[in-house]
């Protein structure tokens, strides 16, 4: 399965406006069937050992900062995927993120019709706020890639281990 850095597609404004930053990812799965939410809850349900370990870290240091840490927030209709609350969906897309005083940060997961499967494309936005915002994006933004090729692998799995 080969994972590639596309150019992000999406409309920056439309998902979150002044975004800074933004990355994409793809990959084609041979599932003809997939949904947004469905590649979503692929890629975000579960992390590899080592990018838990990396968010455990980041909790430990967040916390004192006054950041939001995993599973903080405020209720959502669309639900969690991960850690990360639905701010909308479609079939064909799903928007998750949260907003911070430091940066919003917003995951799109397109899903469209490919020869043989499906194209999955993760695009992710960053807006930051402040200096605080700007320092955390730099220092993460070396894991970040690392981080989103390893959890974009795991939507060629054919179910979630339950």
């Amino acid at each position: 399965m080969m994972i590639r850095e596309i150019k992000p597609e999406v409309d920056r404004d439309g998902v979150l406006a002044g975004a800074q930053f933004a990355d994409a990812f793809q990959v084609t799965v041979a599932d003809a069937n997939l949904d947004a939410r469905t590649a979503a809850e692929r890629i975000f349900s579960q992390s590899p050992r080592w990018v838990q370990m990396l968010l455990d870290l980041r909790n430990m240091i967040a916390a004192p900062a006054g950041l939001k840490t995993s599973g903080e927030g405020e209720p959502n209709t669309g639900g969690v995927i991960g850690l990360f609350p639905v701010l909308s969906e479609t079939p064909e897309r799903l928007i998750a993120g949260f907003d911070d005083h430091h940066l919003d940060f917003r995951v799109v997961v397109d899903v469209a019709p490919e020869e043989g499967g499906r194209k999955v494309t993760t695009t992710t936005l960053v807006l930051t706020h402040n200096r605080l915002g700007r320092i955390y994006l730099t220092a993460i933004l070396p894991f970040h890639r690392l981080i989103a090729k390893s959890l974009l692998r795991q939507v060629g799995f054919a179910q979630l281990p339950r």
